[in-house]
């Protein structure tokens, strides 16, 4: 968490610790208030939520949360600061469908599962979006969508920034005068637009919300976006390979909780694998990967062996062998320095962008995978593999 943002979640927890205090009970929602009460859209931005895996960013007292999961959604609401969690989970102790946590955003993202959908009132502008987005992208499942709203100028008049930095913003605490700064990142319309489009998500709409009173000039906007039902894969390089690399096996390893992959350091996320050494077969040069690269342990005899791909990028021929590994001991864990966070995605929230060979393993593996890659002939094996 960088510097900013622990400077807002310690001035948020005063807010809460002050709130805790003062003791007032807020009433519930009956609709949805997104930052100006009796302005903007309502909840009917949702749709029906019934069934839902949700997750709320930023939830504060939890309201909008519960609201949520009273409509039918599996609610999951998370907030940084100690004393805001505090509140909510003194107000809401054993709702039905709402689980709250107290937790940093992208540390959650990054080890969960993939909601369905990802809303927060106000509290997106609060982190950084260069590190909240990439979590949070692959943190939605294909055909998912992310609705929020933030700031756009406040009550001073002070329009949004032209450029991704954070500004100091002023904090009052409730029923005093008392001011507090925090730091938040009121970005134009446009980029907004280009941060969502730059990590894979499609902006739909933007929707002004403006305070009712003609002298203010409080106006937030409302940003309804999503992610696309295909998973991409990343452009490999036309550089010619060194001579021992051209021949690799791309390792799928599927289980209970999807298929294993890494995130690669230039961020692409990818199958355990890599070049055959000289004098080893397909299923031990699997073997040795697997275990070199995310620690697990597993045998030729428990190494299929589907088929060949058969590619060019420019005019280097490549070709690469996926297996799929039938069993196997062990936690995936970090072993390398290039590539880590090993974890196991369901197959229908696979991580963007793929490393074009692992995206072309899982479709010769998978055919019904919805994984957009350059194509690449495929030669089986067996019609053995598909799980």
């Amino acid at each position: 968490m960088k510097d900013f943002e622990t400077q807002n979640v310690g001035t948020w927890s005063t807010y809460g610790a002050h709130q805790l205090a003062r003791d007032i009970e807020l009433p519930e929602l009956d609709g949805w208030v997104w930052d100006v009460p009796e302005a903007g859209p309502g909840i009917e931005v949702f749709g029906d939520v019934k069934g839902l895996r949700v997750l709320d960013l930023g939830s504060g007292l939890g309201r909008h949360a519960a609201r949520m999961a009273a409509l039918g959604a599996t609610v999951t609401a998370v907030d940084s600061s100690p004393t805001q969690h505090q509140r909510a989970a003194a107000r809401y102790p054993d709702t039905p469908g709402l689980r709250l946590l107290c937790a940093d955003a992208v540390a959650h993202l990054r080890d969960t599962g993939p909601y369905d959908l990802i809303y927060s009132v106000s509290g997106v502008p609060f982190t950084d979006p260069r590190r909240l987005l990439p979590a949070l992208a692959n943190g939605l499942r294909p055909g998912g969508r992310f609705v929020f709203s933030a700031l756009h100028t406040n009550s001073d008049g002070a329009a949004p920034s032209a450029s991704v930095v954070a500004r100091p913003e002023i904090l009052r605490l409730p029923g005093t005068t008392e001011e507090h700064s925090v730091y938040m990142w009121v970005l134009t319309p446009q980029l907004w637009e280009d941060l969502l489009v730059e990590h894979d998500l499609i902006l739909d709409s933007v929707t002004a919300i403006n305070a009712p009173q003609p002298d203010n000039a409080l106006s937030y906007r409302l940003y309804m976006a999503r992610r696309p039902e295909r998973v991409r894969s990343r452009p490999r390089t036309t550089a010619p390979p060194p001579p021992n690399t051209a021949l690799g096996v791309g390792v799928i390893v599927h289980g209970p909780d999807g298929v294993l992959l890494g995130r690669h350091r230039p961020g692409t996320y990818e199958l355990a694998g890599g070049s055959v050494e000289p004098g080893e077969t397909f299923a031990e040069a699997a073997v040795r990967e697997l275990a070199e690269e995310a620690g697990l342990q597993t045998d030729p005899g428990h190494v299929q062996v589907l088929g060949t791909l058969l590619d060019r990028v420019g005019d280097v021929v490549r070709l690469t062998v996926p297996v799929l590994v039938t069993r196997w001991s062990g936690v995936p864990h970090e072993r390398e320095e290039t590539i880590g966070a090993w974890r196991f995605w369901p197959l229908d929230a696979l991580p963007q962008p793929l490393f074009v060979p692992s995206g072309q393993c899982l479709t010769a593996w998978n055919p019904a995978l919805p994984l957009d890659h350059p194509a690449a002939s495929f030669q089986p094996y067996s019609s053995a593999g598909c799980a």
